[in-house]
């Protein structure tokens, strides 16, 4: 998995020093809660009907695979890291001005920018809603050359243009704007937020498909819609999400995102662990100290071409990964300790993606000891399937794998299914209680 750094290129140069005030529709808007969308779930727009569930668990692992690829990479100033722009696991239906227009956006813990296409275009992708039109909204802006956020930025007419290459070469290049975006709150109450900042595309190209219209960014940057709505939200989000294999298995049910007051994490059981800053502000970093099988624990050791100071945040967690990446040398050993642990036939994996495979239990899994992932004062127990998962009927393998070339280490969604997990930006940390999703 070679990584061209030079791929990553991200023309939009947004300061450090960002700040939106923002005032709501709703003087009573302190929490809601939306729908996230499993891609493959009965309720997304992407669901294949004629896709068995162990043919929807390959396909998000083949996203899996291309994501990670790409993680890592540095954009020109080190100001955002860019991924692949299709490979997020699931989506949000929102609306976006005055009139509103409804469209299913990508929603990426491991982006900042918020886009959507906008006519005119130049060069868009097909999509199934309709395209946004600025000229139909009167709530519509765009941002000025003169506007702090534009300094270093491609201006045209009084107005701040931006471009955004990703990974693989696709991107998307338009106006930097703002909005108000309305979301639909599974309590039936629309909530609205004016002055959005986001990106109004009109040529945008690549690896694009025509049932979304572009991405919502829920990374840590300031111009991430979170910290946009830090004044409405309190610096707060959370999610609980549903076992993958609940998903893939034609269940209306669905995960869930919470901003603001309906985010707060509390009760018994909760741990926390500290959020750092690390190569990228867009990337959660937690800092994994090693991980327990049984009364044996395994240091975490980040990679030796990792930066100074790597350690204080060594494990990105990412809800648009499925698997869990970690160092090529710490799988090895993980691998090993979990084949003397396991009393278990070894199979192969007949897609052969993944390395540790047995032959599962009339419950579809299999017995493992204790399996603990120890952060930085933080101890979370995984359960089985948060890092083992039926691949075929009657063979379960391993979903923590090799990071390969760039030694990546991420904490994907599978190891976080049936976790309420919160994230508090403004104290800076990531809280997780164990949750049974689907009745969340």
């Amino acid at each position: 998995m070679e990584i061209n750094t030079k791929a990553f290129t991200l023309m939009l140069v947004l300061l450090s020093f960002f700040h939106l005030s923002l005032v709501s529709d709703s003087k009573s808007v302190n929490g809601f809660t939306l729908d996230l969308i499993h891609r493959d779930s009965p309720l997304s727009p992407y669901h294949d009907p004629s896709n068995t569930p162990f043919e929807r668990l390959q396909k998000a692992f083949h996203r899996s695979f291309s994501r990670a690829s790409f993680f890592g990479g540095k954009s020109v100033h080190s100001i955002q890291s860019t991924l692949t722009p299709n490979e997020g696991e699931f989506l949000m239906k929102i609306s976006i001005g005055t009139p509103p227009i409804d469209t299913f956006v990508i929603a990426d813990t491991g982006s900042d920018l918020t886009w959507t296409q906008c006519e005119p275009c130049d060069n868009c992708f097909k999509q199934l809603t309709p395209i946004f039109n600025p000229k139909n909204s009167s709530s519509y802006k765009t941002i000025g050359c003169h506007n702090k956020l534009c300094q270093r930025s491609r201006c045209n007419n009084n107005t701040c243009n931006y471009l955004v290459i990703y990974g693989d070469l696709s991107h998307t290049r338009g106006d930097l704007s703002s909005e108000t975006f309305r979301f639909a709150s599974s309590s039936g109450k629309n909530v609205s937020i004016p002055n959005i900042v986001f990106g109004c595309g009109h040529d945008n190209g690549g690896s694009f498909t025509n049932v979304t219209s572009g991405i919502i960014g829920l990374g840590g940057g300031n111009v991430s819609i979170v910290n946009q709505m830090h004044h409405e939200i309190k610096g707060k989000f959370s999610y609980c999400l549903i076992p993958l294999e609940l998903l893939l298995d034609s269940s209306n049910a669905t995960s869930h995102i919470n901003f603001g007051d309906n985010a707060i994490v509390s009760g018994p059981s909760i741990i926390s662990t500290p959020i750092f800053k690390n190569e990228s502000p867009t990337f959660y970093y937690l800092n994994l100290k090693g991980i327990s099988i049984g009364n044996k624990t395994l240091e975490f050791k980040s990679s030796s071409i990792s930066q100074p100071g790597y350690d204080l945040g060594n494990i990105v967690i990412d809800s648009g990964t499925t698997l869990t990446y970690v160092p090529d040398g710490f799988y090895l050993n993980l691998e090993l300790l979990l084949m003397r642990s396991i009393n278990a036939t070894r199979k192969d994996d007949p897609f052969k993606r993944l390395d540790l495979c047995y032959e599962s239990n009339e419950n579809s899994t299999i017995d493992v000891p204790k399996i603990v992932a120890h952060f930085t004062n933080a101890d979370l127990e995984l359960s089985t399937s948060n890092i083992f998962t039926q691949v075929v009927e009657g063979i379960v393998c391993l979903t923590i794998v090799p990071g390969g070339s760039n030694q990546i280490s991420i904490l994907g969604n599978l190891a976080q299914a049936n976790f309420l997990i919160g994230y508090d930006l403004k104290a800076n940390k990531v809280s997780f209680k164990p949750t049974d999703c689907t009745k969340y």
